[in-house]
């Protein structure tokens, strides 16, 4: 994960440029490294839950988790750059390292399988990097002016689900896969990244983003009332991991 961060810097860097009306000051720079220590502790901490169905645990971190780091090292830049003190306008290159931390998560997923070392640990690992990458994106449509602080419930509807999980523990049961939630998470991204397309009109650039955010909140609520229908029942909790 260290070499995955230290390239994702100097990516990030050389694809941004110095003239990009985009800086990472000291703010940025502290809440990163904070991010980062935290990330590289809850990964280190889920490691025992890196194993096989049948129990056995992975020998290899697995090239597909190396794949998942360095996107998560890029959305650490990002984050960095969303928060820092400067008027932030994101432009061409500040786009393509968004798209580049997006389009990555095509390649973990099918990289785990083909190399037999796909796990819980695993999938939630890709499964937070996305939740923090649509936190990222929103801050920035937010920073950028393009809607107001609204936006931002895009990327806390994830961490405020999680919130009540712990207060209402029927939450925290085990959803079905769906290949609705996973459409929805990658028509969020693809929404917010539009949103902060230059030249975009501002009418535009605001719709994409209250698109994104009505379609987040409908498929977060039929979550909840398939798990709300169920709270009665005995079920399976959510054999989820630390990170």
């Amino acid at each position: 994960m260290r070499c995955a961060a230290g390239a994702s810097v100097l990516l990030g860097t050389a694809l941004a440029g110095a003239h990009e009306r985009a800086w990472v000051d000291s703010r940025g720079i502290l809440l990163a490294v904070t991010a980062y220590l935290l990330s590289v502790f809850l990964l280190w901490r889920g490691l025992p839950w890196h194993r096989r169905p049948d129990g056995v645990g992975h020998a290899r971190f697995g090239a597909a988790n190396v794949v998942t780091s360095l996107r998560l090292s890029l959305v650490i830049w990002l984050l960095a750059c969303a928060t820092a003190e400067a008027y932030f306008a994101p432009g061409v290159g500040m786009i393509l390292v968004i798209v580049l931390a997006a389009t990555l998560d095509a390649i973990d997923g099918p990289l785990a399988r083909a190399s037999g070392l796909d796990s819980a640990y695993g999938a939630r690992f890709d499964m937070e990097t996305d939740a923090l990458l649509v936190l990222v994106l929103s801050v920035m449509v937010w920073r950028a002016g393009v809607a107001g602080p609204w936006v931002l419930a895009s990327g806390l509807l994830r961490y405020g689900f999680v919130a009540l999980a712990w207060w209402l523990p029927w939450m925290a049961r085990a959803l079905p896969p769906s290949l609705r939630r996973k459409a929805v998470c990658v028509l969020q991204i693809l929404l917010l990244i539009v949103a902060l397309l230059p030249g975009l009109t501002p009418g535009l650039a605001t719709a994409s983003a209250l698109i994104g955010l009505l379609t987040l909140v409908v498929s977060f609520g039929v979550d909840v009332a398939w798990l709300a229908a169920r709270r009665e029942t005995s079920s399976k909790p959510l054999q989820g991991t630390p990170i």
